[in-house]
């Protein structure tokens, strides 16, 4: 396998031989041809565990990239094949207290490269110079590897009685979950790509982040992205695909189209010149709200996810002379690239509070701004952190060290809406074309996460301790503005969208 990387300035893909019609969209029912799973940790003794789901009666040929949370970079990579109505399975784990992390998986569907029983240690050589990328200017040790976000992209489906199709299906042998494909170490390229036709949206995935000792478990849906392409994409002796391939036959100013929809539900099509920018657009959020709990009473905590799963495009120095927008700053040293927002806690009773507080001439120097620094960001509730907090603090519930800052709550118990349009310039992706030919910008930053709370009850039974909790993906609204105002800035084309 080889990576491709590619700068800004050059186009993803030419749309030549297309012969469906699609746009990018995040997908209402859960089911695409790209899943994100916006969060993965080994911190705390916890494992992450993913399946991956083909709902289609066609086999695929899936790309799966685990990336690392401060920069995107990946820590592993390879290729998936899944069988009509096959489910794929695997478990993050560290390789020790202070190491990186790993994956294993016991399923039987084709990899390619085969991943042993051993399972296979995540690498830093994506990032720390020893491989074909340059290093960046983050950590550049194996921990970096515990925690970052999973990227699944289908590139082919696998034509109906090919040789592929039967190499990858499961012989079964009357055992039901004993089958195995009998063709894996046959596969090559040549029969793949000659077997290959243009993906459906049949994905779809989850993940769970476990603790046995602990007994938490905490449960989320993999975002998924349908219509990213209407081609095959390259296999496994190609370039390596990444974001910035999305693709559409239907675009005319540009390459691939946005679908984002308007309050109403109606859908809004939006060309971009570029692929990324198209995800990027179906994945933007103007705001993100979602609930918390901190009551001590109750031993609970709380902690956000907050994922920019297309930022490393925009400010990575691999791609171009970045930054560019809807991110304000290049990644840098000591491995952060920052962006800000204003959140307002409301507790129960319809009271609240701004952070960081809304302020005249005198006194704002004293309240830092709520800065994410990373690719992945995760956010505690932290009573009267809005002055103290410390970069790098474990989270609450999570344990993570992706923590720049922490959420200031309002009460013990409530909800948050944070602002991504204001707070360092506002953030906004130019260059989108309507189907009117009118200027597109999409306002605020692409957004996946969640929020995961956990209530520790030291008296369940005597002598017994237990642990409760849940995880709730954030819902968001989003502004596409094409000469009529939205969100705070007028009431023209607004978008709101839950997720």
């Amino acid at each position: 396998m080889q990576t491709r990387i590619l700068s800004r300035i050059l186009a993803p893909m030419m749309l030549l031989g297309a012969n469906a019609a699609g746009a990018v969209s995040l997908s209402a029912s859960g089911m695409g041809q790209v899943l994100i799973y916006p969060y993965y940790t080994v911190n705390k003794s916890q494992d992450t565990l993913i399946s991956v789901v083909n709902a289609s009666d066609t086999g695929k040929m899936l790309q799966v990239r685990v990336a690392e949370g401060y920069n995107g970079r990946d820590v592993l990579k390879f290729e998936l094949f899944l069988s009509a109505h096959d489910v794929w399975t695997a478990a993050i784990s560290q390789t020790a207290d202070d190491g990186g992390g790993m994956l294993r998986t016991s399923d039987n569907s084709c990899t390619d490269p085969q991943i042993p029983s051993e399972g296979v240690a995540f690498r830093s050589s994506a990032y720390d110079g020893s491989g074909p990328e340059p290093a960046d200017d983050g950590p550049q040790g194996i921990t970096r590897t515990r925690e970052g976000f999973i990227e699944i992209i289908a590139l082919t489906n696998v034509a109906p009685g090919s040789p592929t199709e039967t190499a990858i299906t499961h012989v079964q042998n009357g055992t039901p979950g004993g089958g195995v494909p009998p063709g894996c170490a046959t596969l090559n390229d040549a029969m793949t790509l000659a077997d290959s036709i243009a993906p459906d949206n049949g994905l779809y995935g989850s993940g769970s982040i476990v603790n046995v000792g602990q007994g938490t478990f905490f449960a989320y849906n993999a975002d998924a992205l349908a219509g990213f392409t209407d081609i095959p994409l390259t296999g496994p002796t190609g370039p390596f695909i990444t974001l910035q391939d999305a693709n559409s036959a239907e675009a005319v100013n540009g390459v691939a189209t946005s679908y984002t929809y308007d309050a109403q539900g109606r859908p809004i099509a939006t060309d971009w010149a570029f692929g990324i920018d198209a995800v990027s657009a179906a994945l933007m959020a103007e705001t993100i709200q979602n609930e918390y709990l901190t009551s001590a009473s109750l031993g609970a905590s709380t902690d956000w996810v907050v994922t920019f799963p297309t930022k490393q495009f925009y400010v990575d120095d691999i791609y171009g002379s970045v930054p560019f927008p809807p991110f304000v700053e290049a990644f840098h040293a000591p491995g952060v690239s920052t962006v800000t927002m204003v959140a307002t806690h409301f507790d129960r009773e319809e009271g609240s509070e701004q952070q960081p507080p809304a302020c005249d001439q005198t006194g704002c120097m004293a309240y830092p701004p709520l800065t994410l620094g990373y690719e992945v960001n995760v956010l505690s509730y932290i009573e009267g952190s809005n002055l103290t907090f410390t970069i790098g603090t474990p989270s609450r519930v999570l344990g993570s060290v992706l923590t720049y800052s922490a959420l200031d709550p309002f009460g013990e118990q409530g909800f948050t809406t944070a602002d991504l349009t204001v707070g360092d310039g506002g953030h906004t992706v130019p260059g989108g074309v309507d189907i009117d030919g009118n200027d597109v910008l999409a306002f605020g930053l692409p957004t996946v996460g969640f929020m995961v709370y956990n209530i520790i009850n030291a008296r369940a039974q005597p002598g017994m301790l237990a642990n409760y909790g849940g995880a709730f993906a954030h819902r968001a609204t989003s502004c596409i503005d094409n000469g009529n105002a939205c969100g705070e800035f007028g009431t023209g084309a607004a978008a709101a969208i839950g997720r």
